[in-house]
């Protein structure tokens, strides 16, 4: 039994070590296949109907779902904002983005930012009250 203890205690702490503890790895890596790092134009061979602008691009998937993907001086991936109208039912849940569940407020709104430093960036879930809440899932390079 002693032993069984002391594996398990080295195998978390060569966990912790390498950074690949459940806490710190990022659920949510990428939206529609774009990731954090990725250049303009794998990003733009990969996604349909997609306006060019200057640092940043924008589409609209539906009525009820749009994203903005930006771009550093290199025209590689630094942010990625992703919007849900008109309702929670398209919108992925606070678990699926972030790994865990999130306390709504009162008024039904909930904000959470998780950074992933070994990843190289953070992811929120913001929701507003009300009864058709907008949903913001943001992922942004450290």
């Amino acid at each position: 039994m002693g032993r069984l203890v002391m594996l398990a205690v080295f195998l978390m702490t060569v966990s912790i070590v390498n950074g690949q503890t459940a806490s710190n790895a990022p659920v949510f890596k990428e939206y529609h296949g774009v990731s954090i790092g990725m250049a303009a134009d794998e990003v733009r061979a990969k996604l349909e109907k997609i306006k060019k602008g200057e640092g940043q691009d924008y589409l609209a998937f539906s009525d009820q779902e749009s994203a903005q993907i930006y771009y550093d001086d290199k025209g590689k991936v630094t942010a990625i904002s992703i919007d849900y109208f008109g309702g929670v039912g398209k919108a992925p849940t606070p678990e699926a983005v972030l790994g865990v569940g999130v306390q709504p407020k009162a008024d039904g709104s909930l904000y959470q930012l998780n950074r992933y430093p070994q990843a190289g960036y953070w992811v929120s879930y913001n929701r507003t009250a009300g009864d058709k809440p907008i949903v913001t899932i943001t992922m942004q390079k450290l």
